[in-house]
């Protein structure tokens, strides 16, 4: 039997209480940083308001059967209390990625084209005649038996060299990209957490490239007084701090990481409110100063900038402030790499940073 067949629609179940809860639960877990006990509390309070659970499924079931599912394990620091597994981190990151690029198709694995064809390794429809060097596996045996057939007959079959054809390919490029997150207390200021959409970004930018781009290398630097690397398994506790914001720090921090990677291809994306306010001396102490724009840390922040364009690394900065001073700083930052800056929400931030990593990608393939 051929074509269509048809059924009565039936409308599906709806998600049980425990996946009703999870959802909420790892929302409110990257909120707190992976602090389970503070999401917790949040989750009862929203119970009390919203009524969430039910006599028959309470919040107490619901902990259990964290436990028993793996989502939580006891924390050895802390007597009888609850830390988050590898398989929350995952789901978190995961529902990240969901959330901030969920409009995405599926592709293969490492499938970024370039504008060159010859001896790649990604296949094309397209067809040319054979030259020295080519490999047996790049031979299109159909048309090149083919063209045997039409040039020397049926009776003695024969396969010169001039009957072979070749499938075309392309190269797929593969990019290096250190990720700067500003952990400084501005993050936070004024009651606009700045940090969470940052982070999920940071969670989602990484799940993307590790299913999408497994070939391309992701690092994370992070930048307050200091800058340091974290690994993508410490994006869902990232904190903000006590912190002045040292953007040369970071600079300096990720151009070395870029400097030290063979792959030709080589990025950075800086998310930040915009403003360096500190320097850390020769001698370790900090000249710190957040009023207004220091023109002793904006001349050392422009100059690496600068160094970061003859080293042939460009900034994307992801601005997520509206001060007009700042915007002007990052005008001129950007000037001086010759980078990009987008001035964006919190909201659209994911938006901004997917769109930039795929053009970069088309851009600076080799």
């Amino acid at each position: 039997m051929r074509g269509f067949q048809f059924s009565k629609f039936k409308a599906q179940e709806g998600k049980s209480p425990f996946d009703k809860l999870l959802d909420i639960f790892m929302e409110l877990l990257t909120h707190t940083s992976g602090d389970v006990d503070e999401a917790v509390d949040w989750l009862r309070e929203l119970d009390d308001e919203y009524h969430l659970t039910s006599e028959d499924y309470t919040i107490d079931d619901f902990l259990e059967e964290l436990k028993r599912k793996g989502y939580l394990n006891q924390d050895d620091l802390k007597q009888g209390g609850l830390a988050m597994s590898a398989k929350s981190e995952q789901v978190i990151r995961q529902r990240s990625l969901d959330q901030i690029f969920g409009k995405l198709k599926k592709s293969q694995p490492g499938n970024h084209r370039t504008t060159k064809v010859g001896k790649g390794d990604e296949r094309t429809s397209d067809l040319r005649k054979f030259e020295f060097g080519d490999r047996v596996d790049q031979i299109a045996f159909t048309e090149s038996i083919r063209n045997a057939q039409k040039n020397h007959g049926f009776e003695e079959f024969r396969l010169d060299e001039g009957d072979l054809e070749i499938v075309e390919t392309e190269h797929k490029s593969t990019t290096t990209t250190v990720l700067m997150i500003d952990i400084s207390h501005s993050m936070i200021l004024y009651g606009e957490d700045r940090i969470t959409p940052a982070k999920k970004v940071a969670m989602a930018l990484s799940e993307l490239i590790s299913k999408k781009y497994p070939k391309d290398r992701l690092e994370i630097v992070v930048f307050g007084n200091d800058a340091w690397k974290i690994s993508v398994k410490d994006l869902p506790y990232l904190q903000v701090g006590p912190y002045h914001t040292n953007t040369a720090a970071g600079l300096e921090l990720a151009m070395d990481i870029l400097r030290r990677s063979k792959n030709s291809n080589k990025q950075i994306f800086m998310i930040t409110d915009g403003k360096p306010s500190c320097l850390k001396m020769p001698d370790g102490s900090y000249y710190r100063n957040s009023m207004g724009l220091d023109p002793k840390i904006v001349v050392k922040t422009l100059n690496l900038a600068s160094a970061a364009r003859k080293a042939k690394i460009p900034i994307t900065t992801f601005m997520i402030a509206r001060d007009p001073y700042l915007q002007k700083f990052v005008e001129d930052f950007t000037d001086a790499n010759q980078g990009k800056a987008f001035y964006t929400s919190l909201k659209g931030l994911g938006d901004y940073i997917f769109e930039d990593y795929e053009t970069n990608r088309k851009r600076k393939s080799r």
